[in-house]
């Protein structure tokens, strides 16, 4: 009798255990057809008052709304965005951890001997969301610089001596700055900051002459006149600046400089999930609201695919490196 039971317990046991492993799935499914079901956390690798706040918000936004719940944004500064890059990294990946961010993103690789993350095989790109008209040379009125050639010019007579800022080494305008005063054969004095905010009052207060900035942050000021806007570094003028020349234009054959903002999960995170918050980015930045947000802050709506998103990062790696090894800047 004793026998009987047992193997009746067995069998009922298993037969348990085994439609549990069946269930599993459905419920896994269940729970991602209901993304999300709490806040999602938006990590941003960088201080407070960045552009990266300008596309990030923008779509965020909509997906508050269309998804139902908030989306939490985690300001994890340091090291040109590598603290809180890494923090994503090692998140669960359950899809309530995201991370928003820039270029430094494909640049740190060249401009670090070791990352703690892996930048493409720890994470799972969702998409870019724009692309930038490339980062603005502005300097502060005082210096006596009405073009890229007589701010050339100025640098050569002075070697050494014209400080621009930026948000750290490795960051966008450091870069950008870098690239082109290896290009115009100058030498410029590099003050780092952490973060952008504080690196643009200073130049704005005139206690820094010159940065290479984002359009995002420049824009109104040099529009209010107290900066003044000598060239940009992508491959076409901003719409709100016509007269100010590319750096190409102004004779630095050649330079082609852009910036990206673009989303990205732990690797790892259910194809599902990953699946469905492209689709809403995809809408958000297909709305004409969203777009036309985008171009008064100097950027260029994209929404591409995380297939094409991943494909864009590897080059774009190989970009940054050749970046680097033009500039002969040594990794950290």
């Amino acid at each position: 009798m004793q026998q009987k039971s047992f193997s009746y317990c067995v069998i009922r046991c298993y037969g348990l255990a085994f439609a549990a492993a069946i269930a599993l799935p459905t419920a896994a499914d269940a729970q991602t057809d209901r993304y999300p079901t709490k806040p999602v956390r938006v990590v941003v690798p960088f201080s407070p008052g960045t552009p990266i706040e300008v596309p990030a918000r923008a779509v965020t936004q909509r997906m508050i709304e269309t998804l139902g719940q908030p989306f939490v944004f985690d300001y994890r500064t340091g090291a040109s965005g590598t603290i809180g890059t890494e923090a994503v990294a090692r998140a669960p990946h359950d899809g309530y951890t995201m991370l928003i961010t820039n270029c430094s993103h494909t640049a740190n690789p060249s401009y670090y001997k070791k990352l703690p993350y892996d930048t493409v095989n720890d994470f799972a790109a969702i998409s870019q969301i724009n692309v930038t008209y490339g980062n603005l040379l502005v300097v502060h009125p005082s210096l006596p610089a009405r073009s890229v050639k007589e701010f050339i010019a100025l640098a050569k007579a002075r070697p050494g001596m014209i400080k621009y800022a930026s948000a750290g080494i490795g960051s966008p305008p450091h870069v950008s700055a870098a690239l082109f005063a290896a290009m115009a054969g100058i030498n410029l004095l590099h003050v780092p900051y952490k973060g952008t905010a504080v690196a643009f009052n200073d130049v704005l207060g005139g206690h820094v002459e010159a940065m290479v900035a984002s359009p995002t942050t420049a824009v109104p000021y040099v529009q209010a006149g107290r900066l003044r806007a000598l060239g940009i570094g992508g491959p076409r003028r901003q719409p709100q600046l016509p007269n100010v020349p590319t750096f190409n234009e102004a004779g630095l054959t050649g330079f082609d400089l852009t910036c990206y903002h673009g989303m990205w999960f732990p690797a790892g995170t259910p194809a599902d999930i990953i699946r469905r918050v492209h689709a809403e980015v995809v809408k958000a930045v297909a709305l004409p609201e969203t777009r036309k947000y985008l171009a008064d802050n100097g950027l260029i709506p994209v929404g591409s695919s995380p297939e094409e998103f991943l494909d864009f990062i590897k080059k774009d790696i190989a970009k940054q490196a050749a970046v680097v090894k033009l500039i002969g800047l040594e990794p950290q």
